[in-house]
C-alpha cells in the first residue's frame, strides 16, 4: 500500500464520526412470547449491491423496540460476520422490517452519501483493507466498535455523486456481459450432457449388447481410511472422493497412508475408471480415467473402480459413466445418510451398461473427444474473461477510490465544510471529536489510499468489447 497525498477537497474520518451505526436484534428464542412476529433481514439475505428476499424468516420484537430495529429508506446494511463488509442498500418499505444482530445498520450524515459507503465497503474487502478491522481466527467477525473505526476517504458529496454515477454506468456494462459469459456457460454444461446422451442413447440400437455394469468389467471399493494406517512401513499416496471430478483427477492433494502387505490389491493401473461412492445425490458416480499420474496410486473406499474387460474401451466406460451421471440414472441405485448419497459395489454391478462393437466405440470415442475439446476451450475462454471480469471491477474501484476516475471540480464545496458541520451539530461549536479528521491537500494530510492503477483511463469504457463472446 502506497501513501498518497488526498486529492483537492477531499478527507478523510472514521465511520463513526459520519454515520450512526447500531447492531441488530439479538435472536433469542428462549425469550420469544410469539406475541409480534415481524420480518427481518439476517445476514444471508444481504449480497452485494442487492437484498435477497425469497427467504425472510419473522421474529418476536416487542412494540417498544421495534422502532429502534426498524429499517428505513437508504439505510446500508453491512453484514457482520461471514464474508464481512457484504452490504446492500434498503429499498423496500411496504411494511416493518427489522434486522438481527449478525447485521449493522449505517445511516451516514451529510458528509457521505450511502451508495459511496456502499461502493466504498466492496473496494475495502476487495483490496483486503477490510480485513485488518476483523476478529476471529475461523470466522471472521466485524465488532460495531472495529467498524466505527474504519477510515473513511470521503471526496465533495458532489463528487462523491459523480463516482457512484461513473461506477454505476461502468458496472452496468460489466454485469451485462458477465451475464452473458455465464449464459454461455450454461450452455456448454447443455451441449456436454446433450453429447453424452445423443452417444449413449436411452434405447441403444440393436447391433450393441445390453449387459450389466458387472459383467462389462470388475467393480472394486478401495480400502478403508484409518487414523493408524497415516503412519507404517509402507507409504503410498492414495486417491479419495476429493481428488475425483468428471473426467478429471485433482492431483494437488494428494495424501499418503500405509498399505503394507495389500498394496498390489488396491494399486490403480492406467484405463481403471474412478466413481464416486459418495457424494451429493446429484454427483454420485461421478466418473474420471486413471492415466497413471500420479504414479503408484491406490485408492480408498470413498471411491469405486471399473476395470474394463478386454471388449470394452476404457474411454467408452466413461463416456458411459458420464451419461448415467448426468441422466441420473446412478440416483435410482443410491442409499442417502446424512445428505450424502452412496452407491454400493453391487448396485453399481446391476447397472446397464450398453456395448457396441470395438470400432463403434473408438468412432463414438472420437466424436466425443472432438465434441468435448471444443467445449473445454471455450469454457476456459469464458472462465479467463469472468476473472478479467474480477479483475477490471477491482480496478475501477482502485481507480474511484484514488481520485482518478473522475474529474474533481473546484466548485465542488469541501468534504471537510461537512465534515464540520457534522461534528458541530453531534458535539457542538467546542465539542471535541472521539476521531480524528483528515483534510486535504491544503492541508498535506497523507492517508492510506490506493495508489493509481496502472490500467489504461479508457479500459473501462471497452469493457464490452473486452468481453464479448
Amino acid at each position: 500500500m502506497t501513501e498518497i497525498i488526498l486529492p483537492m477537497g477531499w478527507s478523510t474520518a472514521p465511520l463513526g464520526e459520519i454515520a450512526d451505526t447500531t447492531l441488530g436484534k439479538m435472536l433469542d428464542k428462549s425469550k420469544s412470547t410469539g406475541k409480534h412476529p415481524v420480518p427481518y433481514m439476517r445476514n444471508i439475505n444481504i449480497q452485494w449491491g442487492h437484498i435477497d428476499l425469497d427467504n425472510v424468516f419473522t421474529m418476536d420484537i416487542s412494540p417498544s423496540e421495534q422502532e429502534f430495529f426498524a429499517l428505513q429508506e437508504g439505510d446500508l446494511l453491512v453484514c457482520e460476520g461471514g464474508e464481512i463488509g457484504r452490504c446492500a442498500i434498503w429499498h423496500y418499505n411496504s411494511g416493518y422490517t427489522a434486522f438481527q444482530k449478525a447485521l449493522h445498520r449505517v445511516r451516514p450524515t451529510e458528509a457521505a452519501t450511502t451508495y459511496y459507503l456502499r461502493y466504498y465497503f466492496e473496494y475495502l474487502a476487495r483490496t483486503g483493507k477490510l480485513a485488518r478491522f476483523a476478529t476471529g481466527s475461523t470466522i471472521k467477525h466485524l465488532p460495531q466498535q472495529r467498524l466505527r473505526e474504519i477510515p473513511i476517504v470521503l471526496p465533495p458529496p458532489a463528487e462523491q455523486t459523480r463516482i457512484v454515477e461513473t461506477l454505476e454506468d461502468h458496472f452496468s456494462h460489466l454485469d451485462t456481459a458477465i451475464r452473458e459469459l455465464k449464459s454461455a456457460r450454461k450452455k456448454i454444461f447443455a451441449l456436454r450432457k446433450s453429447t453424452l446422451l445423443r452417444l449413449v442413447p436411452e434405447v441403444p440400437p440393436r447391433t450393441w449388447s445390453v449387459i450389466t455394469t458387472g459383467e462389462a468389467g470388475i467393480v472394486e471399493l478401495g480400502r478403508q481410511r484409518h487414523p493408524d494406517w497415516h503412519h507404517g512401513p509402507e507409504m503410498h499416496p492414495y486417491l479419495r472422493v476429493a481428488n475425483v471430478f468428471e473426467d478429471r483427477i485433482d492431483t494437488s492433494d494428494v495424501m499418503e497412508m500405509d498399505f503394507s502387505g495389500v498394496f498390489e490389491k488396491y494399486r490403480l493401473e492406467p484405463g481403471d475408471i474412478l466413481l464416486n461412492e459418495g457424494q451429493s445425490p446429484h454427483l454420485v458416480g461421478r466418473p474420471a480415467i486413471y492415466r497413471g499420474n500420479p504414479p503408484n496410486v491406490a485408492y480408498t473406499n470413498s471411491i469405486l473402480r471399473f476395470r474394463p474387460h478386454p471388449n470394452v474401451l476404457s474411454e467408452w466406460a466413461l463416456i458411459v459413466f458420464r451419461r448415467h451421471m448426468h441422466a441420473r440414472r446412478f440416483m435410482r441405485e443410491v442409499r442417502i445418510t446424512t445428505n450424502i448419497a452412496h452407491l454400493s459395489k453391487k448396485r453399481l454391478e446391476n447397472v446397464e451398461f450398453p456395448v457396441p462393437s470395438i470400432e463403434e466405440q473408438k468412432r463414438l470415442v472420437q466424436s466425443c473427444d472432438e465434441i468435448m475439446s471444443n467445449a473445454d476451450a471455450m469454457e476456459h475462454t469464458i472462465e479467463r474473461n469472468l476473472a478479467y471480469a474480477e479483475n477490471l471491477r477491482t480496478s475501477l474501484l482502485n481507480r474511484a477510490f484514488s481520485g482518478s476516475l473522475v474529474p474533481q471540480n473546484a466548485a465542488d464545496t469541501p468534504a471537510s465544510v461537512y465534515l464540520d458541520s457534522t461534528c458541530a451539530k453531534r458535539y457542538g461549536e467546542f465539542g471535541e471529536r472521539r476521531g480524528g479528521i483528515r483534510r486535504s491537500r491544503k492541508a498535506s494530510a497523507v492517508i492510506d489510499t490506493p495508489s493509481p492503477p496502472t490500467t489504461s483511463p479508457a479500459l473501462a469504457k471497452a469493457v464490452q468489447q473486452e468481453l464479448s463472446l
